[in-house]
């Protein structure tokens, strides 16, 4: 099965003109104003258009509430919405339901026990992302190159693993638990 890649926070014409022409399959359209790849919905809607039938388009949010969900459905076209916070199962099957879009769920890892969790939203997500651990106090939700999170690489085989990837960061290898 050849490697399919989502390229979150794409924020610029040139970015997803990049990302498109390198065969992403995934495009991320980040709406959580605290992080530095934040769109506005006009920026958004004109990226989305950009990317219109070359990949799909995965709006992340962090906790949003249904009216943020709303205000953005009606102004980008996206394929998927992505919830990056703090969202239990049942927010997940919820905005299923409201919106009729595929859900993915990010979650932060750190340790085995954080896999166990993740468990619970088997059932419920559409695809599942793990990420970093982010360092506490911080109002971003995932490991950000930098930005102190821990991640064990050795955790991630055959899943999607969300965040940026940096210099010297330990490549994903086998866990007996998810083998």
């Amino acid at each position: 099965m050849p490697v399919q890649a989502k390229l979150c926070g794409l924020n610029t014409a040139e970015a997803m003109s990049a990302a498109l022409d390198h065969g992403a399959a995934w495009v991320g359209l980040m709406f959580f104003p605290p992080s530095p790849r934040f769109i506005s919905l006009e920026q958004a809607s004109a990226l989305s258009a950009q990317a219109d039938s070359r990949a799909q388009r995965v709006g992340v949010f962090v906790t949003p509430d249904d009216g943020l969900l709303a205000a953005t459905l009606a102004a980008v076209p996206l394929d998927a919405i992505q919830l990056h916070g703090k969202e239990p199962p049942a927010r997940i099957a919820e905005v299923k339901a409201r919106f009729g879009l595929p859900v993915w769920k990010a979650l932060s890892i750190s340790e085995p026990a954080d896999l166990e969790n993740a468990r619970a939203y088997f059932e419920v997500a559409d695809r599942l992302l793990f990420d970093a651990k982010p360092p506490k106090g911080s109002v971003l939700p995932g490991g950000q190159c930098g930005g102190g999170g821990a991640s064990n690489g050795s955790l991630c085989r055959r899943r999607f693993v969300g965040g940026g990837e940096c210099a010297g960061t330990e490549r994903p290898r086998a866990h007996p638990r998810l083998s």
